[in-house]
């Protein structure tokens, strides 16, 4: 009984059901399913990136109840992937996106506008698999990852694009907007 009890959980743990992206070059779609934990400045992390200029940062946290497979939030060509080996402190902590083990994903749009988003390792995980590389060409939607276990997703959003998501949202991978390229008027709603 407990094999079957155990069974059912890591079967549930690997769903990845079928998903429908929303249409439009300019959509940022969330990365990950969970919940939106913070929505701060900050820079991406890519190594050689100090000057970089500060961007909004959404980070969302992923329960092991949520589906762990991500997905690219915009649709481009992925430029750059950077694994970074760190901690595993709980991923609800906003220094796990500083301390974390983490793979950061670089995607440019046709039209040159790049967003960065980031797979966080957190306190029960101790792995991210990746399903892309650099070079390779995603649409928006499309699955790019995959964490084990109770994690983090962060995506950095390009200057003058403002988040259309508040603290407390729910997100569904490759479904929920989360942002509009160019669009710097911010969400005013609060989560319930």
């Amino acid at each position: 009984m407990v094999f079957l009890l155990l069974s059912g959980a890591i079967a549930l743990f690997f769903r990845d059901p079928v998903r429908y992206a929303p249409q439009g070059e300019a959509l940022v779609l969330a990365p990950a399913d969970g919940a939106v934990v913070a929505i701060t400045p900050a820079r991406p992390p890519l190594d050689g990136a100090d000057g970089a200029p500060q961007c909004t940062r959404v980070s969302i946290f992923l329960s092991v109840f949520d589906v762990h497979v991500n997905r690219a939030p915009i649709a481009g060509t992925v430029r750059r992937i950077v694994y970074r080996p760190g901690a595993f402190v709980n991923a609800d902590l906003d220094k796990a996106s500083e301390d974390n083990e983490r793979q950061t994903y670089l995607i440019e749009t046709s039209g040159g506008v790049r967003v960065v988003c980031v797979q966080i390792a957190g306190l029960i995980a101790r792995r991210i698999v990746r399903f892309v590389k650099e070079g390779d060409a995603v649409r928006a939607g499309q699955r790019i990852g995959l964490i084990r276990f109770g994690s983090r997703m962060d995506v950095y959003l390009p200057e003058g694009t403002a988040p259309k998501v508040c603290i407390g949202q729910r997100t569904v991978a490759g479904e929920t907007v989360i942002a509009v390229l160019g669009d710097a008027s911010s969400a005013s709603a609060v989560a319930d």
